[in-house]
């Protein structure tokens, strides 16, 4: 059975094992110990007994718009719904905050499609999205990521 539960401090060397290949691929943007840590409530995990399976995190920029980010399964169990359930996980806590927007910068067009997220221009992402995190991929500023969004 794998539950889907939030992080803790003790989470982070595992998450940081997990999303290396990741990091490294520009896949995903790296967050050091401290930045995790910070943000430690953000995060969903999904685990089967001890081991982690994947994680992802609900950001908000705005009293009314969040981000899905940072989400990974483990590559030998992707393709059985971890990576969807996390993002419904995340997409009820937006919810119960009372976000009314959810984005997403991604290479998984269809995987978010399929959970109701729409392709809109990154130039309607709020503007300190691009100078705070995208500032720091390697790919910076030609980035082949799609920008969508979910209303809540």
């Amino acid at each position: 059975m794998i539950n889907y539960v939030g992080a803790t401090l003790e989470d982070i060397k595992k998450m940081q094992l997990l999303v290396a290949p990741e990091v490294q691929n520009g896949i995903i943007l790296a967050r050091n110990d401290d930045e995790i840590a910070t943000n430690i409530r953000s995060y969903i995990l999904a685990k089967r007994q001890n081991e982690l399976l994947g994680f992802g995190a609900l950001h908000f920029h705005t009293n009314k718009l969040g981000e899905v980010r940072s989400l990974i399964v483990l590559s030998e169990v992707r393709g059985e719904g971890i990576g969807k359930n996390i993002v419904i996980e995340l997409l009820k806590s937006a919810k119960e905050l009372k976000a009314k927007k959810v984005f997403t910068l991604t290479y998984k067009r269809e995987f978010f499609e399929k959970l109701g997220f729409n392709e809109i221009s990154k130039e309607d992402l709020p503007a300190h999205k691009i100078w705070a995190d995208c500032i720091k991929c390697k790919f910076f500023p030609i980035c082949d990521e799609i920008a969508l969004i979910r209303t809540i």
